[in-house]
Formats: C-alpha cells, structure tokens, sequence
C-alpha cells in the first residue's frame, strides 16, 4: 500500500500529557476485528473520549476544540505493550501524520513507521517545553523536517534533532512501504539475478 509522502510538516498539535500510554489505552482490544488500516481513528483513545453511556467526555483533550493539528505530543513512554500494529493505524486514521515524545516502545515505533506516522523522539526538556508552549497558546505551531531531521517548536525557535532508521527514511521520503520499495528495485533484482547465469 503507498503511503502518503512525507518531507515537511508545520502544523498546530494536540497535547496527551498522559505518561506510559499502552496499545490498549491507543485502541482498546475490543476494535480490532478489521485487519484493513481504515476505520480505526473512530476509537482512537475510545475510553477515554468517551463516557460510558457513549457521550463524549468534555474533558479529554482530543475533545477540547482548543487543539487540533497533525502533531499528537504525548507523554514519556509512548505505545508500550502489545505489539498491535492497530495502534498506529488509529492515530494515523484519526489525521496525525507526527507522534512526539520523550521515549517510544520499540515495537510501537516499527509499526507506526510502516504505516506512515513519524515518531519524533525528543529530549525529555524539550518535550516539557512543547508542553508550556501549548498550554500557553493552544495555536502554537512546531515544524518537522524530515529530510534534515529535526523538529522546531516555531513560539521559541529552539529546534533538536532526531534520529530515524535511514531505510524508514527514505520510505517516507518517497511514500513507499516496504513492498512498495521491493518493488521499486525490480528491475536491479531482475538484473542482479540475470548476471547470475
């Protein structure tokens, strides 16, 4: 499946001051009956946006008309636990395109890379500074660079750098997934094999 590309983003964000966010508390395990990557975003965080009688929960902040954007910065210990892959795609089908924290689970960064949504990886001082950047002005707005590789919190100018696997880099670059980018190296697996006869 071809990703969307990804070069540069400059956006507004949404702050999950939430630390050790698990993959259930992501997309509880009640709603992964599909195995297509569409649909999931409905029950992104689902209970904790919504009461248990189905009515919205005013007070979780993906519900707060104050925040919107492309960027999800969350809290230290991002998408610990089980390894579903469904927790990427409903962060991605919920309209983020940039999940940021201080750490991620390994198994959540690999699925979220391969469907498209960048983890940035801060410093733990810089996610604190995004956090006072948007409890003071919900509307702030925070660049990511993919290609240079770093992100910039636009209200302070101060930018860091973050690291990303070259392979996944080039991926969303390009806007391919990892058949795709088999497939773009077709005719140099063809040639390889025919010099070997």
């Amino acid at each position: 499946m071809s990703l969307e590309k990804f070069h540069r983003l400059t956006e507004t964000a949404v702050p999950l001051l939430i630390e050790n966010v698990d993959t259930d508390q992501i997309i509880p395990a009640r709603f992964l009956k599909a195995t297509e990557r569409k649909g999931f975003g409905d029950n992104l965080f689902r209970d904790w946006r919504y009461k248990k009688d189905g009515t919205l929960n005013s007070d979780f902040i993906l519900n707060n008309p104050l925040y919107s954007g492309k960027i999800l910065v969350a809290g230290r210990n991002f998408g610990s636990g089980s390894s579903r892959e469904h927790a990427a795609w409903a962060i991605y089908d919920a309209g983020f395109r940039v999940v940021v924290s201080s750490f991620f689970a390994d198994i959540f960064r690999g699925n979220a890379l391969n469907c498209g949504l960048l983890p940035v990886q801060v410093p733990e001082n810089f996610l604190d500074e995004i956090f006072r950047t948007l409890n003071e002005d919900p509307n702030a707005r925070f660049e990511i660079d993919l290609e240079n590789q770093f992100i910039k919190n636009i209200h302070s100018t101060n930018l860091v750098n973050f690291d990303i696997n070259p392979y996944k880099k080039q991926c969303l670059l390009k806007g391919l997934d990892d058949i795709d980018f088999l497939l773009s190296l077709k005719e140099d697996i063809i040639a390889f094999e025919l010099s070997r006869n």
